[in-house]
């Protein structure tokens, strides 16, 4: 199969210097490995009530005034639809798919019973309240039916799913335990970002995928969809973080400034940051087209890319 790595950033905001390393550690990592492979752009705006109107365009050209072109002519998630119902039907017709009433309120009600109260920034470990029925509740969202599908697998009958990250290294998490039935589609329509990232992934021949270490723990999710439906699961390597001066993580909701991209020189700078952040040289190039092709080689030592 044909090498391939995405970005795929979602279009609530432009693009701000965490997504920018995001950007161009997965361009590198295409570049590294040789003219064969490829690189693709995705715009998830999949979830309609956040993106805002042009800004997926918008995005395009910041990436354009950086020199990060992609391959081939960038997809949109909202033209996708069909392919995810027919990702959901098939996992409803496997019986790993059942429909959810629970509101956060409830969620967080029933935690409180079982007393384990979810705590801000924590995980909302789904209690299990709808697995045997809706009770009488409208249908609010569709869940994976995940402890279901775990206790048929051989190779998870420890509890945990693990998987090694190129550079955090090997990773586990019990996804029953720690996450719960996740959602795969709200009942207002939106897809979760679980399924549709997995059925875009494979559908596009994706093979290598580079993103933000806030996305690390939604890899188990992910593969767990992977082999419920039958898909290839592709090598993982998250970025470091680019955080604010509170330490969080830097982003749309906390407002995060975007780069500036107006000027060659401003372009060059905004790329120059985010290849500090992910430990390469300061560039020494005047203009982005060689800084990129300067710091390719430097991306295969340090990431161990083929060539």
């Amino acid at each position: 199969m044909r090498e391939t790595g995405r970005f795929a950033p979602s279009p609530t905001g432009p693009l701000h210097a965490g997504s920018l390393v995001a950007a161009l550690a997965s361009w590198l990592d295409v570049r590294a490995r040789g003219p064969q492979a490829r690189w693709l752009i995705r715009i998830e705006d999949a979830d309609t009530e956040r993106c805002l109107p042009g800004m997926g365009e918008h995005i395009l050209r910041q990436l354009a005034d950086c020199g990060l072109l992609p391959d081939e002519a960038p997809i949109w998630q909202t033209q996708r639809t069909e392919r995810y119902e027919a990702a959901l039907a098939r996992l409803q017709a496997l019986g790993l798919a059942y429909p959810c009433g629970c509101s956060r309120k409830d969620i967080d009600e029933a935690l409180a019973r079982l007393g384990r109260p979810h705590t801000r920034h924590g995980e909302r470990v789904y209690p299990g309240t709808c697995r045997d029925g809706l009770h009488g509740k409208p249908a609010r969202a569709w869940r994976f039916a995940t402890e279901k599908f775990e206790s048929a697998q051989p190779a998870l009958a420890s509890g945990e799913l693990c998987w090694t990250d190129r550079r955090l290294g090997r990773q586990c998490q019990d996804v029953s335990r720690e996450v719960g039935d996740f959602v795969l589609r709200r009942a207002d329509g939106p897809w979760a970002y679980q399924l549709a990232v997995v059925v875009d992934d494979a559908e596009q021949g994706v093979t290598d995928v580079v993103r933000g270490e806030d996305l690390a723990d939604n890899t188990a999710r992910q593969i767990l969809l992977q082999r419920a439906l039958g898909l290839p699961t592709p090598s993982y390597l998250h970025t470091p973080l680019v955080r604010g001066a509170d330490g969080d993580k830097l982003s749309k909701q906390n407002g995060a400034i975007s780069i500036d991209t107006a000027t060659p020189e401003a372009a060059l700078a905004a790329l120059d940051t985010a290849a500090r952040v992910l430990g390469l040289r300061a560039a020494t190039a005047a203009s982005c087209a060689p800084a990129l092709a300067g710091w390719v080689p430097e991306w295969r030592d340090l990431y161990n890319s083929r060539p």
